[in-house]
């Protein structure tokens, strides 16, 4: 079987195991991940930069060279890439508990238990749940809907589709790094700078098909893309401008404003002036939303990998 042919099938096969199954409660590779990540900080970490690339090469290469090996060492049966890259896929993806997190932080504000809502919300995202009221858990669980449809499904199919396995594995160790000491902490401002600055590049192509997709099958398609135009650019990350603005603009609500990070306080600009506050019921159709955009970029990271094998074998 061909190696474009396995990618999809594997990975259509990992998708739907998130679908059906979400991530495991014990024993994620992602966690193993951050914990042998953690481990090499420890023994790293200076307020350098230098020695924060360092981390970088050493943790997402190592990630990348084991997954290169298990590759390889499948290679000669079909069955097993497929079934490695299905595990792979399934590992990496987080659509699923993305949307029951956000779903069960819904059903509280529904309810009108907003402490429960904001004990829920650090499963989520990093913000300071206390200084939020319902509107405001609401507005940033809309936002890390949008931002983690990318990050957490979009940008690793992208890259799955250009690598394969180390590919998705590499995404997502990325990411992972961003997400551990990629912000702007004291301690990991000059530390953290290699990892945000990967991720900002791996992240460039999910972030733009999501955005794509999100208009494609949002509400309002020509909101999303008037948003995406208008608003992308103000936002300070390069990756979830678009994608935020994208989804702004076809659930026709306003994100960005006061945020509150460990202590720290953000005012971004706002996406999506021209729409409505954030209600607990839109957090449903994000979640929505999230599900089409994810099942898209499958169909569209499977066919331009099938084209491209394709015209790789007539030029040959």
């Amino acid at each position: 079987m061909r190696a474009d042919r396995i990618f999809v099938y594997g990975a259509a096969a990992g998708l739907a195991g998130d679908r059906l199954l979400g991530d495991p409660r014990r024993g994620h590779p992602v966690a193993a991940f951050g914990r042998a990540a953690g481990a090499v900080e420890r023994v790293l970490w200076r307020d350098h930069r230098g020695r924060g690339a360092l981390h970088t090469a050493v943790c997402a290469g190592g990630a990348v060279a084991a997954a290169t090996l298990a590759a390889r060492a499948v290679r000669r049966s079909s069955v097993a890439s497929a079934a490695l890259t299905a595990a792979a896929t399934w590992a990496v993806v987080g659509g699923t508990t993305l949307g029951r997190e956000a779903t069960a932080i819904g059903d509280a504000l529904a309810a009108g238990d907003v402490e429960a809502a904001r004990e829920r919300l650090p499963h989520l995202c990093g913000r300071d749940p206390q200084a939020l009221d319902a509107q405001q858990i609401a507005r940033a669980v809309v936002e890390s809907v949008a931002e983690n449809t990318s990050d957490a499904v979009v940008g690793a199919l992208v890259w799955g589709a250009v690598a394969g396995v180390p590919g998705l594995v590499g995404f997502r160790a990325v990411n992972t790094l961003d997400a551990m000491v990629g912000h702007k902490s004291p301690r990991h401002r000059r530390y953290g700078w290699a990892s945000a600055r990967l991720d900002d590049v791996a992240g460039w192509p999910g972030a733009r098909l999501t955005a794509a997709l999100a208009a494609a099958c949002g509400p309002d398609p020509r909101g999303a893309v008037r948003t995406w135009r208008a608003d992308a650019g103000k936002h300070p990350s390069p990756n979830a401008g678009p994608v935020e603005a994208s989804f702004a603009g076809a659930l026709g609500v306003r994100l960005g404003g006061t945020l509150s990070y460990g202590g720290r306080v953000e005012h971004r600009p706002v996406l999506g002036g021209e729409g409505r506050a954030v209600e607990f019921g839109d957090i449903g159709r994000a979640v929505r939303l999230s599900r089409r955009v994810g099942t898209l970029a499958l169909v569209v990271c499977a066919g331009a990998r099938l084209t491209l094998g394709a015209l790789k074998r007539r030029r040959a």
